[in-house]
């Protein structure tokens, strides 16, 4: 097939890839020269394991890049992969993804109005949603959008929504095996080309993959359940956590033995510093803030939110036990939201130095890969090349990412004129010589 994807963040950029590598040709569309420039030239445009090969062997062949939306009727289907930022209440702003449909809708009337060989019994074109959407958006915001040109659904295009459940850090990997494929759709065309678009995949899978049958606004739902489920199981873990640690229990032990019960599972059951990155923060903002629109305010998901957000507090509490932070050189291990990526999205790092630095502290910061993505945001911290340079005279460490080199370093916390080490990701090994506390153990 050839697709086009709107959107070369981190959804459309690797949806796009693994969609080239499945066989398909692909076109994505982004208004960002440089963006469009690296994908033509085999170039990935953000960070994300396995991406730079998919992108090095695709870009400029099968997966293209433009800024222009007039690709559009030649291709089988287009995917909506924009932004959806969270507003100050919480909800999602659709400023960009109804920009994207409108443009979408505009080129398909173009193609209308100048195609004079346009068979008039020849098939719609489908437009699915990609981004995480508040439940009924696509039929609600989006059609209208879309038809603003003069283009008539069911006549000119169909609607679907195919949400993706892609984590950051192994995001391909997460593509090419899916626990289970959403096709939400009120067409019966539309759920047939989803399912010749994924075929591919199928057939590549060792295992079959589930596919679930249901609408549009079910489609959108699914995603916002399943995004809500697991960071209400994190927040409900480091919540134990935090009562075992009042306890002197290790939280890790405990959930080892929680996790052996099928009906819970041991996937994200490590507690720790919390939650970050583009999607549970703001998906269980958008939810709370579309279910309190329509009269019901969620405590569970409201708790979940809570939890999360005290959780960089007791990080420092712990600090402040053992060392004075105020004047003092302080080490912060970790900038991304997790392991695997350079997104700083809803990163704990955040309010971790925003805390240290109302406290007087002198902040410095190492990550691996996103040292320039945060120095955006904090351009007056130092920051170093390497773990060991953020190590050297400072007063304390608290691990805010839990990257595998920091379980490496040994000799340099000897470096430390207070060698006190608070870990958030349990990814220290205590050892004599360091003051250590973990979080939640």
């Amino acid at each position: 097939m050839h697709i086009s994807i709107v959107g070369s963040g981190y959804v459309g950029t690797t949806v796009a890839a693994c969609f080239a590598d499945l066989g398909h040709t692909v076109t994505t569309i982004d208004i960002d020269d440089s963006i469009v420039a690296a994908i033509e030239t085999g170039d990935a445009p953000i960070h994300e394991p396995g991406l730079d090969e998919l992108v090095a062997e695709h870009g400029g062949d099968r997966l293209r890049a433009t800024t222009a939306y007039d690709i559009i009727p030649e291709t089988d289907l287009t995917m909506l992969a924009l932004p959806t930022p969270s507003r100050d209440d919480g909800s999602i702003d659709l400023q960009y993804m109804k920009a994207g449909a409108e443009s979408v809708g505009e080129a398909l009337a173009n193609q209308n109005s100048t195609d004079t060989d346009t068979d008039p019994d020849s098939d719609p074109h489908l437009i699915v949603t990609k981004s995480t959407v508040i439940p009924t958006t696509t039929d609600e915001q989006l059609v209208p959008a879309i038809a603003r040109a003069g283009v008539a659904r069911t006549q000119d295009f169909l609607v679907g929504s195919n949400p993706e459940f892609q984590r950051e850090g192994s995001a391909v990997t997460d593509f090419l095996n899916p626990d289970k494929l959403v096709f939400g759709t009120a067409d019966e065309r539309a759920t047939e080309l989803l399912y010749e678009l994924y075929e591919p995949l199928r057939e590549r899978a060792d295992d079959e993959i589930p596919v679930v049958e249901t609408d549009v606004a079910a489609a959108e739902m699914i995603k916002y359940g399943n995004n809500a489920f697991l960071a209400s199981k994190v927040s409900l873990i480091n919540d134990l956590g935090n009562v075992c640690k009042e306890f002197g229990v290790d939280a890790y032990e405990v959930a080892d033995a929680i996790g052996l019960d099928d009906r819970i599972g041991a996937q994200f059951l490590r507690s720790g510093v919390g939650f970050g990155g583009s999607c549970f923060p703001k998906d269980t903002n958008a939810i709370i803030a579309a279910a309190q629109e329509r009269g019901y305010n969620p405590p569970m998901l409201n708790a979940t939110l809570s939890v999360n957000n005290i959780q960089p507090e007791r990080l420092l509490e712990l600090l402040d036990k053992h060392t004075d932070i105020t004047d003092n050189r302080i080490a912060v291990l970790g900038l991304a939201f997790k392991p695997g990526t350079d997104d700083i999205r809803h990163t704990r790092a955040a309010p971790v130095i925003d805390r240290l630095r109302e406290h007087g502290a002198d902040v410095v910061a190492y990550d691996p890969v996103a040292t320039e993505n945060m120095r955006e945001y904090y351009p007056d911290i130092t920051y170093t090349e390497t773990a060991a340079d953020a190590l050297a005279d400072a007063h304390g460490a608290v691990v805010v990412t839990g990257w595998d080199e920091f379980a490496a370093l040994d000799a340099e916390f000897d470096t430390m004129v207070d060698p006190v080490v608070i870990d958030g990701r349990r990814i220290i090994d205590r050892r004599d010589g360091i003051t250590y506390e973990g979080l939640t153990w």
